[in-house]
């Protein structure tokens, strides 16, 4: 059989086909159980997270404030990568790493290290990147285009008509695969760990908005349903947060 193929379908023929089925294949994070597959419109790396500022963890622990109102300013490409790795970027990799770790230990703790959480980021007012709904991927340090225009006040809608989850230039979104904790540690996972999980990415830019000078507010009153609708999250996801991040208006008070 594979030799009378090979006679009749010249090579050139079958690279064609090949590519071509490459081409239509769904992204993913990594391989393994519990990973997700998204079909992306495009993929784009990131620059390169910066590991210095001029203010201190003390500065901004200090400083740190929820902010509901921002200026019309975009923010910038760079500023959206070091938000997406302060969340959950990947700062050590080692061969032998057991597969549920999913590609190497993260800026924010995870019970087991098991990694539950999915990041999604909402961009209408971005400095060298295109209105649209992006899947962050901390493997290489990627986001995927899952789809095209600003929809930041469907997101509002979304967040139960709360306005300042409009006017961002950006919004991140956690979702959870709960079955990635719920695998081992149980109902414990669901009801205990995936919230640590949530809460250590998130005051992780809570922190690093304060060193960027930007103000965000995290939300937790949405529809679930529109909320994953809008973001296109799989089945096996459960959205948790949204926070809005921007420019701050003037000197904000602390």
């Amino acid at each position: 059989m594979f030799s009378y193929m090979r006679k009749e379908i010249p090579m050139r023929y079958l690279t064609i086909l090949v590519l071509a089925a490459c081409v239509l294949l769904p992204v993913s994070a990594s391989s393994g159980k519990y990973i997700l597959e998204h079909n992306a419109i495009a993929t784009i790396e990131l620059p390169k997270p910066v590991l210095t500022s001029e203010f201190s963890i003390e500065k901004v622990l200090h400083e740190r404030r929820s902010v509901r109102s921002y200026t019309d300013e975009p923010v910038t490409l760079e500023e959206v990568s070091q938000l997406l790795w302060s969340a959950y970027g990947i700062t050590y990799t080692r061969e032998g790493l057991p597969e549920f770790i999913r590609g190497g230990f993260k800026t924010a703790p995870s019970a087991g290290a098991r990694y539950p959480l999915e990041i999604y980021l909402v961009a209408g007012n971005v400095k060298g990147l295109l209105p649209g709904i992006y899947w962050y991927v901390p493997e290489g340090h990627v986001i995927h285009r899952l789809a095209d225009g600003d929809v930041r006040q469907d997101l509002m809608a979304a967040c139960l008509s709360q306005g300042f989850a409009g006017d961002a230039p950006v919004s991140i979104v956690w979702s959870a695969v709960y079955e990635r904790c719920t695998e081992k540690y149980g109902e414990r996972g669901r009801e205990r760990y995936v919230c640590m999980d949530l809460g250590h990415s998130a005051q992780n830019v809570y922190l690093q908005c304060g060193s960027l000078g930007l103000g965000t507010c995290a939300i937790g009153a949405f529809s679930d349903d529109a909320l994953k609708k809008l973001i296109g999250m799989t089945e096996e996801e459960e959205p948790l947060y949204v926070m809005p991040v921007g420019r701050l208006p003037g000197k904000h008070k602390k």
